[in-house]
């Protein structure tokens, strides 16, 4: 990621077992960023548009996104931070365990980066992040200066 500011991971994942091993396998890749951790959509999005540490106020960040959230869905999630002017920008990795072809469609139409689903084999999984991992230390992330 781009090493002149850390980009913040900011993941929102309800699963805690989910969302510690995409941390360790984030880790296992190389990837030392700040990783902020929400259990569900509200919280993520009070933090991603109204936090002082929030990349709508202190870019840049990378939103892990799972769909299914106990409060709200994922997809809405998606629209709010693509139809915000200062976030805008924020790549968006969905990581879930829906492979529903309309939903893939709908979220790369909403604004999605990218679609991953999450392989139920742990395995698979583990194997899946530490790939993210490798993406995530390669990608340039833009600032959300408009």
């Amino acid at each position: 990621m781009n090493a002149h500011s850390p980009v913040r991971i900011v993941m929102i994942e309800d699963d805690e077992g989910h969302a510690r091993l995409i941390e360790k396998n984030i880790r296992r890749a190389g990837i030392n960023n700040e990783i902020r951790h929400f259990l569900d959509g509200g919280s993520g999005l009070d933090f991603l548009f109204n936090s002082p540490h929030g990349p709508a106020h202190n870019g840049p960040a990378l939103v892990l996104l799972d769909l299914n959230l106990p409060d709200m869905s994922g997809t809405d999630i998606l629209a709010r931070i693509k139809g915000d002017e200062k976030l805008h920008r924020v790549p968006v990795v969905v990581l879930t365990t829906t492979d529903d072809k309309v939903e893939i469609q709908r979220c790369y139409d909403l604004g999605c980066n990218v679609y991953i689903t999450k392989p139920v084999n742990y395995e698979s999984f583990a194997d899946a992040i530490k790939q993210l991992g490798l993406f995530l230390s390669v990608i340039q992330v833009p600032s959300n200066a408009a």
